[in-house]
């Protein structure tokens, strides 16, 4: 089975054959008026440094094989693991169909959380420039796929791999990366979790 990625609805990150990333809202643009830099993201994680390689901590904007930026996603570095959540999700101009804002087919702490903030690509271990040994959801059935990342020398930009099986049977995603201060550290989603957790 081949999988292929590309820009999708809100609701859908990744298909069933076909792992595709989100969108709603507007199309993004620039930001105009950078925000105060981010504490999340130290300029000196998402800088490229003269004597390692670039790490994929920071801002991206996952873009479709159309062209089209669906979404922007936040990744962070946990337990010497590295992490994306959804930071910000865009409609394209004309688009009618509804979108869910929760991840209504999730399962676990994830049931019913909201899909701004939800994390997608979960524990990448890393290696260099490249990322594996991750996993990446489909916040539409829950499914969850075997992933890879790998950011290029210029720090620029991040292969996703999603696949089923074994790499080979999937078909690689170029994102884009945003400046560390694209969103205000106040306007970050956090991490989303179900109704059920936040409640305790």
């Amino acid at each position: 089975m081949r999988l292929k990625l590309t820009a999708a609805v809100a609701s859908v990150i990744l298909t069933a054959t076909l792992p595709s990333f989100a969108a709603e809202q507007t199309t993004p643009a620039a930001p105009k008026h950078a925000p105060k830099k981010t504490a999340h993201v130290a300029p000196t994680q998402s800088a490229v440094q003269p004597d390692q390689p670039p790490s994929a901590v920071g801002f991206w904007a996952q873009v479709g094989d159309d062209g089209q930026v669906g979404g922007w996603f936040f990744f962070e570095k946990h337990d010497g693991l590295y992490d994306g959540r959804l930071v910000k999700m865009f409609k394209r101009p004309g688009d009618q169909h509804h979108y869910s804002d929760v991840c209504e087919k999730c399962e676990g702490d994830e049931k019913n959380a909201p899909m701004l903030g939800l994390t997608i690509v979960k524990g990448m271990k890393r290696e260099g420039n490249k990322y594996q040994d991750g996993t990446i959801l489909d916040p539409r059935d829950g499914t969850v796929y075997h992933a890879q990342m790998e950011v290029s020398p210029d720090g620029q930009k991040l292969a996703v791999r999603g696949y089923l099986g074994i790499p080979l049977l999937g078909q690689t995603q170029v994102w884009q990366r945003l400046p560390d201060d694209s969103m205000a550290p106040a306007d970050i989603p956090p991490p989303s979790h179900g109704p059920d957790v936040s409640e305790q």
